[in-house]
């Protein structure tokens, strides 16, 4: 990097760390980031180590079992049925560049049934299976795009004014309220698909005792696991995954290029999705944080005790025994980088956004790196943090930008390019 580059790059910091401001009484101070020695992600739990890519598979395994039982929690496999109702196929929508579906996901367990909206945009004049870019949103599928055509969710939602929610229920005014954050038009000019679904239709963003959502599909769940049992973000991926199940009956859609994306705690859940379903062609995480990209060693910013104690519900109970203990968790979150190798995974910071460790998140790529090696891609191709607004991508993808804790245009146009490295440039629509 180049002294002007340097010095542009030392002014986003300067104005930064005035711009965006963070909670209080935590670390945000490098030369104060503790000691710390990572578990290697090559090392078998007897001690021997990962020397050929064959011996991944078994290593991997442990890996996984560890985040299952001692993170995200361990979570049931399909239902017993998923019946999907196509309340609106291909409408034609956004002003003629693409065409409106929307699903209800009915999934049935025992005498238990749960539904989930999906909302799915294709390009107009895609011809044959699209691939597709798959996201939770926050407030409502409605609250992604004016469209009017959008169906209000019937879930419950925090209170939310902008997002118009009286009573904890979606009401028209929240009709675009969140379209800053979602670059459909882009997107679809790239010749891809947006399907989106609202988290709180999976599982309420709230401690509820795991009495509703697609917990209450499976009633004695905790009973059999309690503390390893899942927790919302595990929830939330579950949900996803039987979003991609309905994806591969769907000739519109070509699951097998199908990209999960989450923002903030919804960005731990697309990494623990694609981590724990391989079907997920890429995955990406978008300024994730404690739990999600960020190393929990480092206690930078935002700490296991301070995650477990303002949000119980997002992991596991085992997890909270790590409060003020990140050494003694059997795993850290470059190992949840790793678990998705040798598939393409993009981890994206910004600058002002200290609460969730952008140095932390870089750092978990970095250190996933010898696993994408050791199975013959190009890996991350960083070794230092990269400068502000300057994407690298490899089959690991990152990078820093400016601003605060957000989605940005900047940060989907990385997005499609990377999806366009890796799914061969553009579909032939």
């Amino acid at each position: 990097m180049n002294l002007h580059s340097r010095l542009c790059t030392l002014a986003i910091l300067a104005v930064a760390s005035t711009a965006f401001a963070q909670p209080k009484g935590y670390n945000y101070d490098e030369a104060k980031v503790p000691p710390y020695t990572l578990p290697d992600p090559l090392q078998f739990n007897n001690g021997e180590m990962v020397e050929e890519p064959d011996q991944w598979p078994k290593r991997r395994q442990e890996i996984l079992d560890a985040f299952r039982t001692d993170v995200y929690g361990i979570a049931p496999g399909q239902p017993d049925a998923l019946r999907a109702e196509i309340v609106e196929d291909k409408t034609t929508a956004l002003d003629g560049k693409a065409m409106r579906k929307q699903i209800v996901l009915h999934l049935k367990n025992g005498e238990k049934t749960h539904s989930i909206d999906v909302l799915v945009y294709l390009p107009k004049d895609a011809h044959g299976p699209v691939p597709v870019f798959l996201t939770l949103n926050f407030r409502g599928n409605h609250t992604i795009n004016a469209d009017p055509a959008i169906r209000l969710p019937k879930s419950w939602l925090p209170s939310d004014s902008k997002s118009g929610v009286v009573n904890n229920r979606a009401t028209v005014k929240g009709r675009g309220a969140r379209a800053v954050r979602w670059d459909v038009d882009a997107i679809i000019a790239r010749g891809y698909g947006l399907a989106t679904v609202y988290c709180g239709d999976i599982d309420p963003d709230f401690h509820d005792g795991f009495k509703n959502g697609v917990h209450a599909l499976f009633p004695n769940w905790r009973q059999e696991y309690g503390k390893k049992s899942w927790g919302s973000v595990a929830g939330w991926a579950w949900g996803l995954s039987r979003v991609l199940d309905y994806f591969e009956r769907d000739d519109d859609i070509d699951a097998s290029r199908v990209a999960v994306m989450g923002h903030s705690r919804l960005g731990k859940t697309s990494l623990w999705a694609g981590a724990s379903d391989p079907r997920f062609s890429i995955v990406i995480s978008n300024d994730s944080g404690c739990g999600g990209a960020a190393l929990s060693r480092r206690r930078f910013g935002e700490t296991v005790e301070r995650i477990n104690t303002s949000f119980p519900h997002w992991f596991c109970d085992t997890f909270k025994e790590y409060n003020g203990n990140e050494d003694a968790i059997p795993v850290d979150q470059h190992q949840l980088i790793a678990l998705i190798a040798p598939r393409p995974v993009y981890i994206a910071s910004a600058i002002g956004d200290k609460w969730a460790d952008p140095r932390g998140e870089f750092l978990s790529g970095l250190h996933a790196d010898p696993v994408y090696k050791l199975l013959g891609t190009p890996g991350l191709p960083a070794k230092e943090w990269p400068a502000v607004d300057e994407p690298v991508q490899g089959q690991i993808g990152y990078h820093v930008r400016s601003g605060g804790h957000d989605v940005k245009p900047f940060d989907w146009n990385a997005y499609l390019d990377f999806a366009d490295k890796h799914w061969a440039a553009k579909t032939s629509n």
